[in-house]
């Protein structure tokens, strides 16, 4: 649990970071200036909407990239592929929308919804529950580049 802590609160070392990135503050941190962001170098982001289904083909497979959604938010996590890509621990989270996972502190398939489902309305969470997921969101937000927002089927 000692792990979990020193992720969200920031208090681990390189070595406790699932994702194998470092952080460092620059001062900014809007999840739409994709300048703010460390790991976003040279490249430019075109920020969209994903669909579940749209979202499910970030998986690392097919394409090289691994995307994740947190609370609506789309994080490009292609730089912690060792931990979200194919045969990673969280490889579950690839593709998908992991906010339920990731407040539970679950990395079961089951507690994942299928891209068919309609989007998770996080009903049923504790409080508990939820200041874990927000503490999640804001390590992705540090972490990764936002490139757009985990939008309903059509």
């Amino acid at each position: 649990m000692s792990f979990l802590y020193n992720l969200i609160t920031g208090n681990g070392s390189k070595n406790d970071d699932p994702s194998g990135l470092t952080y460092e503050s620059n001062g900014t941190n809007n999840k739409n200036d994709s300048s703010s962001n460390d790991n976003n170098n040279s490249q430019s982001v075109v920020l969209r909407d994903y669909t579940p289904s749209q979202l499910s083909h970030f998986d690392g497979h097919l394409d090289p990239k691994i995307y994740i959604a947190v609370k609506g938010s789309v994080f490009d996590c292609s730089a912690g592929r060792q931990f979200y890509g194919p045969s990673g621990p969280y490889s579950n989270f690839a593709g998908r929308d992991a906010s339920r996972g990731l407040a539970l502190n679950s990395f079961d398939i089951e507690i994942i919804r299928d891209i068919d489902d309609e989007i998770d309305d996080l009903e049923g969470l504790t409080e508990q529950q939820l200041e874990a997921l927000n503490g999640w969101y804001e390590h992705f937000k540090r972490k990764y580049v936002y490139v757009g927002t985990l939008v309903p089927e059509k």
